[in-house]
């Protein structure tokens, strides 16, 4: 790793308190080192990294990485910290941080030896060692390799490698096969891991289950699905496999392959913290005979959908959120086009539309009214799907495809009782917990089979219905209509309070678990529309317009304070924004979000306020400044959005001007490297 580290890239001292000053700290050094070129493009692109998962590890470790643009060659430095910095890691602090800077085409080669070093972190011999350095150059030149590395018994490629080198990433990893019992072969595992960049916690969390592996008996195949390489496991390896552990944070890689095996699918960080725990868990899932339904062309659960990063979390505020967001996922292409069908047919037809006949007893092919009658049946029929949808995917993702058929059914009959949206809710998670519940009963051998297609759907569909007809069901019906009634009621200062709230959820992260409740909930109205739900439709798409649109203004206004990556993604987000796609902002939170959220979340708050002052209302559930011709009041409507979009622009442009203006005194010119670094810090 000649070429990757060298003394100057060590800091043995690094007094930064927070994540961003270490990652700043030693990107310093790679700029000295003509390793970086822009320090703060470069750290905006580490801060996007942090954004989709911490970085930190158990073990005291932290390892910020990302590929940039911005970085001239692959470059490692190295710090150590004597208080520890929080990177988000279950057990504290971090002590020893590696900051990895990937060019965006980084070769294979340089790829493949920061594929090693990632593994030889899991060595706790090798991070003792660089613990007790007292020296740049001795430190340096044991990451390198270049000094003899300790005797730990640890797999060939973790402490074998011979020296610069490392194993060939991609190709699939085994823990050595441990001795027979007595009771036969050994159980088996094939492993998948991944990370979104591919560089670090990929080959981590392969050492880790590895290593778990050889300390539990069990033979354990890992394939690195990373940046480095991607060599598939032998068909007779996945054959011949008791179980599967997919630890990811990107979608894994022809999933079929691995259809009719349990399933363990947690993230990249499960693998690398537990992965005794998710053995075990493979050898209770095998006994039990779950079998994970894997769909032709991977569109099953998400990572982070269905057990994926989202899964890794044990706190169940974590684990709820992800079961909702899986069900919203599936339920927005029914929204999108039922709604724009709806809201299509009352641009032609008006809104009594709704009213018409049905077209399949009456067309007349020459009228812009039959037509429109058409258009707003086909998407009523869509909307008709919207609560079974959500109920059958919220159980989805917390059950696989065994709790699809009872979430469907339990999201149906809230129909039935009139129980709406919140039913919805109820009915997916009932069914997901009744299914999760029937799957850790033991079963022979020779219902294994029929389980999952007959047994589990049968008995969780008739507890399911059971529940929603006779025990649950009129109570929230009684709540979904307080609801209603509660919105209908909205006016003056109560509607300016609901819109504040709902500018806020919807700018605070931008597409994230609290955009999409909002957004959720004011959907939810449109299945039966009202004056009160109408408004907040309104409230929500013009909030949500307001991120997108402020950092595009703000990138044309003053295009100093943004990077030129920033300046670039803000003439997208002119288009974003005007198409009420909110995550159009997220790069520039990414890159600083203790300036840029609060000034969205301002903006949106006033638009939001502005929105159910003004009595706007709108039909359609998407579309931006596209369906103005639906919105009422549109005039004001689009008043609010400017308005609030102003306050957004406003307050990002200050606290960037503050921020620069308070980095260097007065008079005192940014000429030297480092005077530039504490211009933009």
């Amino acid at each position: 790793m000649s070429e990757l580290i060298t003394a100057e890239l060590v800091d043995l001292d690094l007094s930064a308190a927070t994540k961003d000053a270490a990652a700043r700290s030693l990107a310093e050094r790679m700029v000295a080192a003509h390793r970086v070129t822009d320090l703060d493009g470069f750290l905006a692109d580490v801060a996007a990294r942090e954004a989709q998962m911490p970085t930190g590890l158990d073990g005291g470790i932290g390892i910020p990485h990302c590929r940039s643009e911005h970085v001239s060659a692959p470059t490692l430095a190295f710090g150590r910290s004597a208080r520890g910095i929080d990177f988000g890691a279950a057990d504290g602090p971090a002590d020893l941080i590696f900051l990895i800077a990937a060019p965006a085409g980084a070769d294979d080669d340089h790829l493949t030896i920061l594929s090693g070093l990632a593994r030889r972190l899991m060595d706790p011999e090798f991070t003792a060692a660089l613990r007790a350095g007292d020296d740049p150059g001795t430190v340096a030149a044991l990451i390198r390799g270049e000094e003899p590395a300790p005797e730990t018994g640890a797999a060939p490629e973790a402490a074998d490698v011979p020296e610069g080198k490392a194993p060939e990433a991609g190709a699939p990893e085994r823990a050595a096969s441990p001795a027979d019992d007595g009771d036969g072969a050994p159980f088996r595992i094939v492993a998948v891991t991944s990370c979104p960049t591919g560089i670090a916690h990929t080959y981590m969390a392969a050492e880790s289950l590895t290593a778990a592996g050889r300390a539990e008996g069990v033979e354990v195949t890992v394939e690195t699905q990373g940046s480095a390489g991607f060599s598939k496991l032998d068909p007779a390896v996945i054959a011949a496999a008791d179980a599967v552990i997919w630890a990811h944070d990107v979608e894994v890689r022809e999933k079929a392959r691995f259809r009719g095996k349990p399933l363990v699918d947690v993230g990249v960080k499960a693998g690398i913290n537990r992965p005794a725990e998710l053995i075990a868990e493979a050898r209770r899932k095998a006994e039990r005979g779950e079998i994970a339904a894997v769909p032709e062309g991977g569109d099953g659960p998400e990572a982070g959908d269905g057990g994926g990063s989202g899964a890794d979390s044990a706190h169940f505020g974590v684990r709820l959120r992800t079961y909702l967001m899986s069900g919203v996922s599936y339920m927005v292409p029914f929204v999108a086009a039922g709604g724009l069908l709806i809201a299509l047919s009352f641009a032609i037809g008006g809104y009594e539309i709704a009213d018409a006949k049905s077209v399949a007893d009456h067309f007349v092919w020459g009228q812009a009214d039959s037509w429109a009658a058409l258009l707003n049946q086909i998407g009523s029929a869509a909307f008709g799907f919207l609560v079974p949808v959500l109920a059958g995917y919220i159980a989805y993702g917390m059950a696989d495809r065994p709790a699809l058929v009872p979430g469907f059914v339990g999201g149906a009959i809230a129909l039935t009782v009139e129980a709406g949206f919140l039913g919805g809710l109820v009915a997916g998670l009932l069914a997901g917990a009744v299914v999760m519940a029937i799957q850790r009963v033991p079963v022979h051998p020779t219902l294994r089979g029929i389980m999952p297609v007959l047994v589990i759907p049968l008995i969780a569909s008739a507890v399911v219905g059971f529940l929603m007809f006779i025990v649950v069901g009129k109570p929230i019906a009684a709540l979904q209509g307080a609801l209603t009634d509660w919105l209908n009621g909205l006016s003056g200062s109560n509607a300016v309070i609901l819109g504040v709230v709902l500018g806020l959820m919807m700018c605070f992260d931008m597409g994230g678990p609290l955009n999409k409740v909002a957004y959720a909930f004011a959907v939810g109205g449109l299945a039966d529309p009202t004056d009160g739900s109408l408004k907040v439709m309104a409230a929500v798409m013009a909030a949500g317009m307001v991120p997108p649109l402020a950092l595009a203004l703000a990138t044309t206004v003053r295009k100093k304070l943004f990077t030129k990556t920033e300046r670039e993604n803000g003439r997208a987000a002119w288009v974003l924004g005007a198409s009420f796609i909110t995550e159009g902002a997220i790069p520039f939170a990414a890159a600083d979000p203790l300036r840029v959220i609060p000034s969205v979340m301002a903006g949106g708050a006033v638009t939001g306020a502005l929105s159910m002052a003004f009595g706007c209302t709108l039909r359609a559930p998407h579309g931006g400044i596209f369906v103005v011709p639906l919105i009422g009041e549109p005039f004001l409507y689009l008043l609010a959005i400017a308005a609030g979009t102003l306050v957004a622009t406003a307050l990002v442009i200050l606290l960037k001007g503050a921020r620069r203006t308070t980095a260097v005194p007065a008079g005192e010119a940014a000429t030297t490297p480092e005077a530039r670094v504490g211009a933009t810090a």
